[in-house]
């Protein structure tokens, strides 16, 4: 979620009820208070509106990437001569990008003011970045129209400037699209909170071996299973379309030699 972004001004909301007040604590047992960073605050604003603003549903799925991650490992060497390093979410960000083409919704945003749906005909997506001093999503533009090699060395740059507090304004906006990837701390699954005004976000969680079961050969199969998720805009997506939306990532991720029809 793009904390540090800098929204446009929504249009006027129904006003909200008043946060009620906290009991004393201290009554209980000792409590210390600690002032919250910028980057929370701007957390706690944007998450707070995107929340009562849109009304978010999740769709959960998994996909088999015990071929692909094969192939990442094949690429490792090749990357790591042009200063990479190929990670899964570097291969979701190019998969992301054809979803997006074969679903124009997911990288659209409503205007409820016009009673319009703004379809934009750019890829730019955003990946949270988790630092020392909270969540910040730095924006990979033009995802579409590079190879997953150059997304993975832009995408190690902007991670390590999010983590050196380096990022400027102007690269956590624009994002059409988000993916959050806790895969590398853990969990099965998780409900990521839409990016607005975005209308989608990609969560991702820990693959693992799972015993899957082989027709033709009538026996189990040891595979490496991804779980992931995606949250969108009730308003704009139905549930139908994040359900064929995920099945395509997960085909994808699946058969890494469709990828380059699919673009």
């Amino acid at each position: 979620f793009a904390a540090g972004e800098a929204p446009a001004v929504p249009a006027p909301q129904p006003p909200s009820a008043p946060a009620p007040a906290l009991p004393d604590f201290s009554k209980f047992g000792p409590v210390r208070r600690e002032a919250m960073s910028g980057v929370r605050r701007a957390t706690v604003r944007s998450m707070a509106q995107a929340w009562s603003t849109i009304p978010m549903v999740t769709q959960f799925d998994k996909a088999d990437i015990t071929e692909i991650e094969a192939l990442r490992k094949r690429m490792a060497p090749r990357a790591e001569q042009r200063g990479a390093k190929v990670t899964m979410t570097a291969i979701l960000l190019k998969i992301a990008a054809a979803a997006l083409k074969q679903f124009p919704k997911f990288n659209a945003s409503i205007d409820t003011a016009a009673n319009e749906v703004i379809y934009k005909d750019y890829i730019h997506i955003g990946v949270a970045v988790d630092t020392p001093t909270g969540l910040l999503v730095p924006v990979v533009r033009d995802v579409d129209k590079k190879g997953v090699i150059a997304l993975a060395k832009e995408l190690g740059e902007i991670a390590a400037k999010a983590r050196e507090r380096k990022l400027t304004p102007e690269e956590m906006q624009g994002a059409t699209f988000t993916i959050s990837n806790l895969g590398g701390i853990g969990g099965t699954g998780f409900t990521p909170i839409v990016n607005w005004p975005e209308v989608a976000i990609m969560g991702v969680s820990r693959s693992s071996m799972e015993p899957v079961w082989n027709a033709e050969k009538g026996t189990f199969e040891p595979r490496n299973i991804m779980p992931f998720s995606l949250s969108y805009d009730h308003r704009l997506i139905d549930g139908a379309d994040a359900a064929r939306f995920c099945r395509f990532v997960a085909e994808l991720l699946e058969d890494p030699f469709l990828l380059g029809f699919e673009g």
